[in-house]
């Protein structure tokens, strides 16, 4: 995953040399028999996800996020996925989640995500094996215009659970927002605070989200992966359906955000992806979080609207 092309000096877009790739190839686990889950804890599998799934112990996930490929024309790193029918791509689906399923604790939640075309597959095929609360609606702030139709910019989120008992920890997720009118109580403030950033309350989150800032080249989390999750993004479902200690696992890594977010917010964490480039830019984050566990627009315990805290 080197990458030769030459970039603005001010791009802070992760990459790898060949020493670092080469560094790293040692560190991800192939699995060929049943692993204990002291052999997988805070690892990075680099398999195939029907290869892999056989081989991993059951009951032993706390929070399962699944970002799959969209059923688009798309390339991973040279490695295309093709579009099909939507009964072809439910079936897909069916393929890897029920055999997930094994592997989830009875209280575990479940994140999937989708975009407009294959959410109605996802929900079809969530509602089989697990329990569906709500489905989040997150906007992208950035795609192509369309002369013909209403610009693509809004991505969903399935929120489910293996059972009716489960962790949500509202309080962790609370939205810092601007006061637009000050209301008060006998002349002091009602629901908000002032504060040397100006005047703020915090609110509770809803399933529509728009202060999320998709992952571009000035951001130091960003990668060359092509549809990389912002770390605030995770951090929000971590923090709400985790706690300390708790295991995050993630079977379609990409280039490792949601071991990283799970690692800076002190949850232990297994990540799966099939590419070896994609691994090792997983890797290198997982170090560089060693020495900053920062999280774009999290900060003091709470979340700020998009752009507040950069």
């Amino acid at each position: 995953m080197t990458n030769p092309k030459i970039r603005a000096p001010r791009n802070r877009t992760i990459t790898l040399t060949a020493v670092e790739v080469a560094s790293c190839q040692p560190n991800l686990l192939q699995l060929n028999s049943p692993a204990s889950l002291g052999t997988i804890v805070n690892k990075t599998i680099c398999q195939d996800l029907f290869e892999a799934l056989p081989y991993l112990p059951a009951n032993f996930v706390d929070l399962l996020f699944i970002d799959p490929p969209y059923n688009l024309n798309k390339s991973f790193n040279g490695r295309p996925f093709s579009r099909m029918t939507t009964d072809d791509y439910e079936a897909w689906l069916e393929s890897w989640l029920q055999p997930l399923i094994r592997l989830l604790k009875s209280t575990a939640s479940v994140y999937l995500c989708a975009d407009w075309q294959s959410s109605s597959a996802v929900q079809r095929v969530a509602e089989k094996y697990l329990l569906v609360h709500n489905r989040i609606t997150w906007e992208r702030e950035k795609g192509r215009g369309a002369k013909l139709n209403w610009k693509n910019a809004s991505e969903d989120i399935w929120f489910c659970t293996v059972s009716p008992r489960y962790t949500f920890n509202v309080e962790a997720v609370k939205l810092k927002r601007k006061v637009m009118a000050p209301y008060t109580d006998n002349g002091q403030p009602k629901d908000w605070a002032e504060s040397q950033q100006g005047r703020f309350r915090l609110t509770h989150p809803s399933n529509l989200w728009t202060d999320l800032t998709v992952p571009f080249w000035s951001m130091p989390e960003n990668t060359d992966h092509p549809t990389q999750k912002p770390e605030k993004l995770l951090a929000k479902l971590i923090l709400a359906s985790s706690n300390p200690g708790d295991l995050v696992f993630d079977p379609f890594l990409g280039s490792g955000t949601t071991s990283v977010v799970a690692k800076k917010l002190g949850r232990r964490y297994v990540g799966l992806e099939f590419d070896e480039g994609y691994c090792c830019l997983a890797e290198k984050r997982l170090a560089l979080a060693e020495t900053d566990p920062r999280i774009q627009g999290y900060e003091d315990g709470v979340f700020w609207e998009r752009n507040s805290k950069l």
